[in-house]
């Protein structure tokens, strides 16, 4: 198992969010074709955490990228701003004006966009 995969089954500082205690670990991981083996769902499952992988078998386009799209896409919209592509920013804080200033624009952005 690689050291990344391994890495989500430490507990996370707890993070509040719904109603009730805050959680630790993720309630449900998600993965790709290349993570449908027992030996990534077995700790996943004795940790509690529930999987939800594509199989091998399954064609293409049968639900699971259509969640993912929009984590992968979110992600990645702060990278369409030319000063965010790449670090140029020695310090950090920098950066995270910068990455704040991109989340504001984007988010003005869908809101003027949905009340048209």
């Amino acid at each position: 198992m690689s050291p990344s995969f391994t890495r989500w089954l430490t507990p996370i500082p707890p993070i509040a969010g719904e109603r009730g205690p805050p959680l630790s670990t993720p309630r449900i991981v998600q993965g790709d074709r290349g993570y449908d083996h027992d030996k990534y769902r077995r700790p996943l499952h004795a940790a509690g955490i529930a999987t939800q992988i594509t199989q091998l078998g399954e064609p293409y386009g049968s639900g699971l990228g259509k969640t993912r799209w929009v984590v992968e896409c979110t992600i990645s919209w702060p990278h369409n701003f030319r000063r965010l592509r790449i670090r140029f920013e020695r310090l950090a804080f920098i950066h995270e004006a910068f990455m704040k200033n991109a989340c504001c624009v984007i988010c003005w952005r869908k809101l003027k966009n949905s009340s048209s």
